[in-house]
């Protein structure tokens, strides 16, 4: 027995039983639907008062026969049937209007959204004969506001179009309209950002031009930018269904693949929206779990990635295929067994907890370390601050480092440490960590536990400020907010306002005045003498040795650790 999907219940056996034999009607490629197909599916519809429609695919087969209401037909589950880039899905619709209407709004969305061959709308009259078959395609070039194509109206005997050498055509110029970009390359993901505002607009457009900024960093094309403004987000598709047809409308029309929300979605969201839409859906945290997944290079620095996005992932495992359900127990099991979705649960609790033993691992030789530094009495320097706000640059310009420097987000992720020696043979370690943003995953913090342990025992810690960044009070509350949570508000802090030479003299000395830092260069030695002065101030107090009376310097440390000699005077 064929299955009938959608509403069915009401339904009398015969009529079961007429629509059943919908599924044995076959379609020459080049018509849309058959003449006596057309006049089949209006006598139903007719006969039983609801809409009917029948999925088919390229091969003329009926895969699907839809039972509906008086205004609607609900399309079903057609994942089996995927929409490449650049391509449709290989199904086209042809359902019934008991009103005589033509193609309505439902439908073109539907047309997009599930990027079908076609859609068909008949037109029936009052005894439930077919009277014009209307019908629409996707554009290749969609415009602004206009994604689909409607055909002239077709009586029931004229449905010799070509049907199939149309498809192809549209399919040849998506194709060929469709940015050409290397397999495999993270550039060939094309994103639209979506946001939701709840309070303050301009806050919400500030987080999206970071987000932007995210993207860019993670090798993804931005196309366009989505916000909302609501009283408060919707709890289960957080723009709302409305919304969010619109905002993947646009998608299509922009050539997106991706849909990267500014807000955190939680597991029903996740679910409810990819469950409406065929794009890949990330939110913000997912974005920067994957930027961390690019810069991992330590295995240390691998393992505290994996963790966090198994931390993230593991409530958000869902399912949406039918064989995930399969049963899985063995023989002589009770009950039903495992399902495919509990077995990778299990999987990814045991990893997490290999994870965390090796990182528990690596928490003891960071203890060690420490120990030893103790025992040596160096004290240790430890820079912190926003991403991209200048810090491996710091920490190359102080040290003749070639610590990987970019001018995009979180481009360094393993920390580096260095040895400083100031005049009087005052020797320290400076540490590079990675750098805080704007709501900083707590999966994220709590895996990279082992690195920011680096700060507790860090006797000074220089912040870097990016003072050229419009944004950059936010920035500064952000990290400090950020070390108070991991309580290391306690330990003596030194704020660097770099980037000074991208303002005026008296911008800078404004906001040195305002912020009560240091302005430097990062990129120009001769400007981190009065930041040098100061830590070997502070570095000295803390180690009770007056400091230098005839003005500062650095020189290189022993056993060779920096390749040139470097005076301060």
């Amino acid at each position: 027995m064929k299955k009938i999907f959608g509403h069915t219940a009401g339904l009398k056996p015969s009529q079961l039983r007429r629509l059943e034999r919908l599924y044995r009607r076959r379609t020459p490629p080049e018509y849309l639907a058959t003449t006596e197909q057309v006049r089949e599916l209006a006598a139903l519809s007719h006969s039983i008062r609801r809409q009917v429609a029948v999925l088919i695919n390229r091969q003329g087969r009926v895969t699907h026969v839809i039972a509906g209401d008086q205004h609607k037909v609900v399309i079903p589950d057609t994942r089996e049937y995927r929409a490449a880039p650049g391509r449709l899905r290989g199904l086209r619709c042809v359902h019934t209007h008991l009103k005589g209407e033509s193609l309505s709004s439902d439908d073109l969305t539907d047309l997009a959204l599930l990027r079908l061959d076609l859609m068909a709308a008949v037109a029936m009259d009052g005894a439930g004969a077919p009277t014009r078959v209307h019908a629409a395609h996707v554009l290749p070039r969609p415009q602004p506001g206009e994604a689909c194509q409607e055909l002239d109206p077709l009586l029931p005997h004229q449905l010799d179009i070509g049907c199939l050498q149309l498809i192809r055509a549209l399919e040849d110029e998506m194709a060929f309209v469709r940015p050409s970009q290397p397999r495999g390359d993270a550039a060939s993901e094309r994103a639209l950002l979506v946001s939701v505002a709840t309070g303050p607009t301009r806050t919400a457009r500030q987080s999206l031009a970071e987000l932007r900024e995210l993207a860019a960093s993670g090798g993804i094309e931005v196309v366009g930018s989505v916000l909302q403004q609501r009283r408060k987000a919707d709890p289960r598709f957080l723009v709302g269904r409305g919304k969010l047809q619109e905002i993947t409308l646009e998608a299509l029309q922009k050539g997106a693949s991706l849909i990267i929300f500014d807000q955190e979605l939680n597991p029903s969201q996740i679910r409810s929206i990819t469950n409406s839409t065929e794009l890949k859906v990330i939110d913000r945290t997912q974005m920067i779990l994957d930027i961390f997944a690019q810069r991992a290079q330590s295995r240390e620095g691998k393992l505290q990635v994996e963790l966090a996005q198994l931390k993230y992932l593991l409530p958000r495992l869902v399912t949406k295929n039918t064989a995930m359900s399969r049963l899985t127990g063995g023989i002589g099991g009770r009950g039903p067994g495992e399902t495919k979705l509990e077995i990778n649960r299990r999987r990814a609790r045991q990893r997490i907890r290999q994870l965390e033993e090796a990182l528990q691992r690596v928490r003891q030789y960071r203890g060690r370390q420490k120990a030893l530094r103790r025992r040596q009495g160096l004290p240790v320097i430890s820079i912190v601050g926003y991403t991209n706000a200048g810090k491996s640059t710091l920490l190359n310009t102080l040290t003749h480092s070639r610590v990987t420097v970019e001018n995009r987000l979180f481009a360094t992720l393993d920390p580096a440490s260095r040895r400083l020696r100031f005049p009087r043979d005052m020797e320290v370690i400076i540490t590079d960590t990675v750098g805080f943003i704007q709501d900083l995953p707590e999966d994220l913090l709590v895996a990279f536990r082992a690195t920011l342990e680096e700060l507790e025992g860090a006797d000074l810690l220089l912040h870097v400020i990016d003072i050229s960044n419009p944004r950059h009070e936010d920035h500064i509350r952000s990290v400090e907010k950020t070390l108070t949570d991991l309580q290391l508000d306690r330990i003596p802090l030194v704020r660097v306002l770099n980037k000074k030479d991208r303002l005026s003299p008296q911008a800078t000395a404004q906001r040195q005045e305002r912020l009560n830092g240091i302005a430097v260069s990062a990129l120009e030695r001769a400007s981190l003498k009065p930041l040098i002065r100061e830590m070997a101030r502070r570095i000295s107090e803390i180690t009770a040795e007056p400091p230098h009376a005839g003005g500062t310097g650095l020189s290189p440390p022993p056993h060779g650790e920096l390749d040139t000699q470097t005076r301060w005077g």
